[in-house]
């Protein structure tokens, strides 16, 4: 966003506002709408960018960011896209062949119950199911961790020059 038509009308305004003081008024307004060209141009960009900040916070699943160009401010639109689903793993192999079954008491606080029941539920199986894989899982050992992504990721603050 080219940032030098709004600091122009800003520099006609004064010099429009300081004309009728005379020729002297009119230079010292020239020298001030200079001397305040950088100071006015980071005004406009921290404008923009609370501006953006609130806007972030209205939109769904999207950010707007403020980005330096040089002197100039460009306005980045990003959606944050899910990240990659990891492939889905192989059920695990039971522990024992053949082996008895024993019934296990299992105390969970609510909100990791809820946790479970939602991702049994999103992999069409049992709670009992879920819990039975995921235990042999971690009895295997570590899985390695999906590749990250940087989707979403949000750099803010200030600079002054």
């Amino acid at each position: 966003m080219d940032l030098s038509p709004y600091l122009d009308s800003l520099r006609r305004d004064l010099a429009a506002t300081a004309a009728p003081g005379g020729e002297q008024a009119a230079r010292v307004a020239d020298l001030l709408a200079t001397a305040l060209d950088a100071s006015a141009r980071l005004c406009l960009i921290e404008v923009l960018a609370d501006a953006t900040a609130e806007i972030t916070t209205k939109l769904d699943g999207a950010t707007v960011e403020v980005r330096l160009r040089g002197r100039e401010a460009d306005l980045v639109v990003t959606t944050t896209a899910p990240l990659a689903e990891a492939p889905e793993p192989a059920p695990a192999a039971p522990i024992a062949d053949g082996g008895d079954l024993t019934r296990l008491t299992l105390r969970l606080p609510e909100g990791l119950k809820e946790g479970v029941e939602r991702a049994a539920a999103a992999e069409g199986v049992s709670v009992n199911a879920w819990l039975v894989r995921a235990t042999a899982n971690a009895l295997r050992g570590p899985v390695p961790a999906p590749p990250t992504t940087h989707h979403g990721r949000r750099i803010t603050g200030f600079a002054q020059a």
